[in-house]
């Protein structure tokens, strides 16, 4: 088949603290320093997609959703947290652990979701945490529990996928622990990258559906900056001689970053959940909801150094495009800004290289596929903005999400839900995505890692067009070009409801989407139709006593 940055800004309220099982696992090898490439009978070798370590382990968090205010940036302003604090708590298991996640919604007067972005949730559709698709939104007062398997290994972030709630803070890291493709000395865990508004993202939300992309205030490195006068920056401290993994996420919601750290190499090793083999770079490209593992040699022996996430401005608005960065001190003591210069960089909104993202574990993909369609990103303006994928601008209902349909018999889909039926297991699916707008757009595919064939500028003509079937980059998360094209293929190994979706805020609340429906005949043995009735059930209390009216396209 084919199948430490963990410090956050505290606002309130407790952390949440993993309870673990376990039993005892016995081990050819261990992971250390010097071997990386090893876990236990494992290694980077190891076929993810077919095999993963039975620990017998149970992490358990909870998580608790929270109106608040904080001044990340020095400006007070409403947000929502996880836990209290922005980022939040980090989720971290090793490779094969059962993962259980207990979410509570403790807002006054909002509905929410947590979707954990780029978990393939294999065979556990049911746990995706996507409002209107894979369950009702979580009630004031009411919980969701979710148990999923860390099937594959390395960095990523869970997020609300209910309205525009991530990016007021209903966010946090994932770590999944397993082999690296190169050696470090210490993990500093999850960097996020974000950019940040004085305005809630609601109000936001309302702007860019009138009158187009607003222009964010400011941006955050790990929940921290500064703005005018006020404020602080994140900063860490290199030994000289260590190597340090760090695990960037880009949890923007309209923002495009080129990454750099001054005087420093930053060695790349992985891209969203799939380790690669290393190349060197003194910038990396870092489209919204993507992941990239680096490692950075603490090279020089004294002296602070610039951290920058550089607003790639061909595709982003910020007000403080130069301005978002933090510092590297090789003297914790040392107070004093950098005087160091930053790389030349090109403003560029596209991704990585093909060529040099490369999976360790090599998989071709198909040259034929099964299924072929291709999608036309078109924008369509009335009295709001919408975006439409293949004439189809995406809605799907709060109180009535897909799996439920599906669970009910009910095959009858509108229009607006978007929904391509994949029936049969065990085959080829690509995509063709393109656009004629002058903006790129990140295109985030849940459930899965796609191959990525092809990206470019210009009309997609599959007569003359080179597709990347051999050691093709997989990810769940690639940049569709600025009036360029995306060509993908995945297996359908997974049955479920999976959305794909622009990751940009505005743009998947204004209907940039559509669901695969993968196998739907597997599909309702593998629920539990009491975690979903009982959901939907308290949501329809709520919102009957509270009058909510949906306004956006339900994810």
């Amino acid at each position: 088949m084919y199948i430490s940055f963990l410090a956050t800004v505290a606002l309130s309220g407790a952390l949440a603290a993993p309870t673990v099982s376990s039993s005892t696992l016995s081990k050819r090898c261990t992971n250390s320093a010097e071997d990386r490439s090893c876990w236990g009978d494992y290694d980077l070798s190891t076929n993810y997609y077919d095999v993963v370590p039975d620990t017998g382990v149970t992490r358990e968090y909870w998580l608790d959703i929270q109106n608040g205010t904080a001044s990340l940036d020095g400006v007070e302003r409403i947000v929502l947290t996880v836990n209290g604090t922005f980022p939040g708590p980090t989720i971290i298991a090793d490779w094969g652990d059962t993962v259980v996640v207990h979410v509570t919604n403790s807002m006054q007067n909002n509905g929410t979701s947590i979707h954990f972005h780029g978990i393939r949730q294999n065979y556990t559709n049911e746990m995706d945490g996507v409002a209107s698709i894979t369950q009702c939104p979580i009630a004031p007062g009411d919980s969701f529990t979710h148990t999923w398997r860390a099937t594959q290994y390395g960095s990523s972030w869970y997020h609300s996928h209910f309205a525009v709630q991530a990016w007021d803070g209903i966010l946090g890291g994932i770590i999944i622990n397993g082999p690296a493709t190169a050696n470090y000395d210490e993990d500093l865990g999850n960097l996020f990258l974000n950019d940040w508004s004085h305005d809630t993202a609601e109000v936001l939300a309302i702007w860019a559906a009138t009158g187009g992309p607003p222009t964010l205030d400011n941006g955050l490195i790990n929940g921290t900056n500064v703005y005018d006068d006020a404020g602080s920056r994140f900063e860490t401290t290199f030994v000289a001689g260590t190597r340090y993994r760090i695990r960037l996420v880009n949890g923007a919601a309209d923002t495009h970053f080129r990454f750099t750290i001054d005087n420093h190499t930053l060695e790349v090793i992985a891209t969203d959940f799939v380790p690669i083999i290393p190349y060197n770079t003194t910038n990396l490209s870092i489209g919204m909801g993507q992941r990239y593992d680096i490692i950075v040699t603490a090279t020089e022996t004294t002296g602070d150094f610039w951290m920058r996430a550089i607003v790639q401005e061909s595709c982003s608005e910020n007000a403080n495009p130069d301005n978002i960065m933090g510092i590297v001190r090789y003297d914790g003591s040392s107070t004093a800004d950098p005087t160091s210069t930053g790389y030349d960089v090109t403003d560029s909104c596209d991704d990585e290289a093909i060529g040099t993202i490369v999976p360790y574990l090599s998989m071709d993909a198909s040259s034929t596929a099964s299924i072929e369609d291709d999608f036309a990103v078109t924008l369509q303006v009335g009295n709001t903005i919408k975006w439409a994928m293949g004439g189809t601008s995406f809605v799907s209902q709060w109180d009535y999400p897909t799996i439920l349909q599906v669970a009910e018999g009910n095959d009858t889909w509108s229009t607006e839900q978007h929904v391509i039926e994949l029936t049969t297991a065990n085959e080829w699916v690509y995509f063709i995505i393109e656009t004629t707008f002058a903006q790129a757009h990140p295109i985030h595919l849940h459930g899965h890692d796609f191959w990525v064939l092809a990206q470019g500028t210009g009309t997609f003509d599959e007569t003359t067009a080179s597709l990347t079937l051999t050691d093709a980059p997989r990810r769940d998360v690639a940049m569709l070009p600025a009036s360029g094209y995306l060509v993908i293929a995945y297996y359908t190994d997974n049955p479920g409801a999976w959305l794909l979706h622009c990751h940009i805020a505005w743009h998947a609340s204004e209907g940039f989407a559509l669901q695969l429906l993968e196998r739907e005949s597997e599909m309702t043995a593998l629920m539990s139709l009491s975690n979903i009735n009982s959901t939907c059930a308290n949501w329809d209390v709520y919102t009957a006593s509270d009058t909510i009216v949906q306004d956006d396209s339900g994810i």
